[in-house]
């Protein structure tokens, strides 16, 4: 069979089309649906589910077992507000699952010894067995939910997470200093005092 230049030149073209379209094809984190961000979340609350299934077992909701894991992480002894930062809660969130445990005796709370109006957390003997549990049952998860997923993309993984938070957090910044200084205090004090002075003259009006 004889090969002429017109073939090689038919070959290249297929080539190029080829090549061509496979360019115009979207990377993969854009065709997850609805979204890369929801797909985040999904795989999130799947694995948070799973844990939350051995936790019940062991008489812990999803707010205590989260603070005897991180408390245990973090380390005994460390403040309350330490842990409220760590967990990304509110004070009173946390106040009333510190309460909860302290209740099921596996915490206690004992003033700082810097600071007396600040207090320290701290795992009885039974909340350590119990948080030794947890971690066991919550590795064997971990494991069940990377199946088959390599060390090297992992830690690939771990490193666009971390860009992805810093990015947020960042965002988040950027729009407290923006309303910040659009509102400052002074102005936030004449505005609350026009206000309250608007106020009184209307009921003055009305009396």
């Amino acid at each position: 069979m004889i090969v002429t230049d017109s073939d090689n030149n038919a070959a290249d073209d297929i080539n190029a089309s080829i090549e061509s379209h496979k360019g115009s094809q979207p990377p993969l984190y854009q065709t997850l649906k609805p979204s890369l961000g929801a797909a985040m979340g999904r795989a999130q609350r799947l694995w948070r589910d799973a844990i939350n299934d051995i936790a019940k077992q062991m008489d812990l909701s999803e707010s205590r077992w989260q603070v005897v894991v991180n408390l245990e992480k973090i380390g005994e002894g460390a403040t309350q507000q330490c842990l409220a930062t760590e967990l990304c809660i509110e004070m009173p969130s946390l106040t009333r699952t510190l309460n909860q445990l302290e209740k099921q005796g596996l915490l206690e709370r004992r003033p700082s010894p810097t600071d007396k109006r600040s207090h320290c957390l701290w795992l009885t003997d039974q909340g350590r067995g119990i948080s030794q549990q947890l971690e066991q049952r919550v590795d064997q998860v971990r494991q069940a939910v990377l199946e088959g997923v390599p060390d090297d993309k992992l830690n690939i993984f771990a490193e666009v997470l971390i860009a992805i938070e810093d990015n947020a957090k960042a965002l988040k910044l950027n729009k407290a200093q923006l309303e910040l200084k659009n509102h400052p205090p002074e102005n936030r004090q004449t505005d609350e005092k026009h206000t309250s002075q608007q106020s009184s003259h209307h009921e003055d009006k009305h009396q």
